[in-house]
């Protein structure tokens, strides 16, 4: 074995090293919340690798002891709804910053992405005061309207960038053919933009599903609390006794989907991150 060999095996097998410890140490906070969701009692702080006897009951009582599974559906509809909002927004105006030449479209696609860079904290005080004047108070239907502070610049930039690398040729045909801008969207562009949607609206999901502060501070009864807002409320027999098993039986059955949700359209998603990014 000469020296190029060696050298070869030394750093593949120094690659596949490194992907060992970054897979370890992004699963293994996720296998820990598994591990811990089947203890009870003590045997919460002890350190065991592996439960030998699982306690599902933390999956029941997390049902058992507060509604739940009607925070699992607020979350749905809300992380639907905005996901819904932010793609139809976001690929009208990706069509008209992408597709039409105006003065000032690249200004206002800077615009619209430099919103996303404000802190949910500092429009907080704005958004609660606009939120209460429409009379949104306790109502998923603020929490979908928010949301789009921090899902629609994303969308609206990748859906621009791959709005851009679609052929003219095809706007063309279609406006010959007597097309509307909507038909040409809708019946056009949007099945070839396949990839850059699943992308954008799963991306706008997880960060609906997962959205605190919004959901803490528009929301009051429990029946309209979101998961994230549910788990970090739920609390024990005093205040120094949380129930860690049931907070973390929570916390895997609203990780679950999401993890399914990327690996079904993994290849679509990162196919939808790289559109654009090679101009041919």
């Amino acid at each position: 074995m000469n020296a190029k060999q060696m050298k070869k095996i030394i750093s593949r097998t120094a690659f596949y090293l490194l992907l060992a410890v970054i897979g370890l140490y992004t699963v293994f906070p996720f296998y820990w919340a598994i591990v811990s969701s089947l203890k009870t009692g003590s045997t919460l702080f002890e350190v065991e690798y592996w439960v030998s006897n699982p306690y599902w009951q933390n999956y029941v009582s997390v049902f058992q002891e507060q509604p739940f599974g009607r925070n699992i559906l607020n979350s749905l509809f809300v992380s639907v709804s905005t996901v819904a909002l932010s793609l139809a927004l976001a690929l009208a105006a990706a069509y008209a910053i992408g597709r039409i030449q105006f003065r000032g479209r690249m200004l206002l696609l800077f615009v619209i992405l430099g919103v996303s860079m404000f802190p949910q904290i500092a429009v907080l005080s704005g958004m609660f005061e606009l939120i209460n004047s429409l009379g949104l108070y306790n109502n998923l239907l603020a929490l979908s309207f928010s949301y789009l502070i921090f899902t629609l610049p994303f969308t609206v930039w990748v859906l621009t960038t791959f709005m851009r690398e679609l052929p003219k040729e095809l706007e063309e045909a279609a406006i010959v053919d007597g097309a509307t801008p909507f038909t040409i969207v809708t019946q056009v562009f949007m099945p070839l933009m396949g990839p850059a949607l699943v992308t954008t609206g799963l991306l706008a999901f997880i960060a609906a599903w997962n959205e605190f502060l919004f959901a803490l501070t528009f929301t009051l009864s429990s029946e309209m609390r979101t998961v994230p807002v549910a788990i970090a409320l739920t609390s024990g027999a005093s205040a120094h006794e949380l129930p860690w098993g049931n907070i973390m039986a929570a916390s895997v059955i609203v990780t679950v989907p999401l993890i399914i949700l990327v690996l079904v359209f993994q290849k679509r998603i990162v196919s939808g991150l790289t559109a654009g990014a090679v101009k041919g």
